[in-house]
């Protein structure tokens, strides 16, 4: 019987990594499997890793329709046996639901990989519904640490290198003055500890360097 499986972790623990051995390994195997991510770092319409490896992918915006998708491959001649859906957290719910209904109905096996939540420590509509109706929901063994080299927990999105943890999902830049440079944006995975400090790699080293502040964490 197929099944919804999420593999969910923080950033840098190996997710799209995972997703592509998976992929890897079932072909090795024989199985016929489509692959699909959404704003994936190395662009639309491909899989990567920060290991540097790379394959093509569907890309999933909100007008993607996964029944409707697979069913018309199948109904035109066409074999799948598996799913990997990588940055499964940017999905929306019922894209969610149809992932579910294609394991059920169609006995198609669902690999999801993704984050549960954002910068602000809020859940991905992607990512609670995958919690609600996954058959398994797995943990990926791969932990990312925290600058103080703890166990990272959450992620943190940073401007010009501070942590900021208000504001849209996707930054748009300064546009009221044209003459301020954008902010630089980065990412960061964190404890809890120095999450609810704001106290990112960039900022414990200003401190460390500052006579008036006592040595941390």
């Amino acid at each position: 019987m197929a099944e919804l499986i999420f593999y969910s972790g923080t950033m840098d623990c190996g997710k799209s990594t995972l997703a592509l051995q998976l992929d890897h390994n079932h072909r090795a195997r024989g199985r016929v499997g489509r692959v699909f991510t959404s704003h994936d770092r190395a662009g639309q319409a491909t899989l990567s890793s920060r290991l540097g490896l790379a394959v093509p992918a569907t890309e999933v915006d909100d007008s993607l329709h996964f029944w409707e998708h697979v069913v018309t491959e199948l109904t035109q001649g066409g074999r799948i046996d598996y799913l990997v859906c990588d940055e499964a957290q940017f999905y929306t719910r019922d894209q969610v639901e149809q992932l579910a209904k294609i394991a059920d109905e169609l006995d198609i096996d669902v690999f999801c990989f993704g984050i549960l939540t954002d910068f602000r420590t809020r859940m991905f509509d992607g990512s609670a519904r995958l919690v609600e109706l996954a058959d398994r929901m797995l943990p990926l063994q791969v932990e990312a640490l925290c600058w103080c080299g703890e166990r990272a927990t959450h992620n943190a999105r940073t401007e010009d290198g501070e942590m900021v943890t208000e504001g849209e999902v996707i930054v748009v830049g300064d546009v009221e003055d044209p003459q301020r440079p954008r902010p630089s944006v980065g990412y960061e995975v964190l404890c809890r500890r120095h999450h609810r400090r704001r106290m990112t790699a960039a900022s414990a080293k200003a401190a460390a360097l500052s006579p008036d502040v006592l040595p941390f964490p």
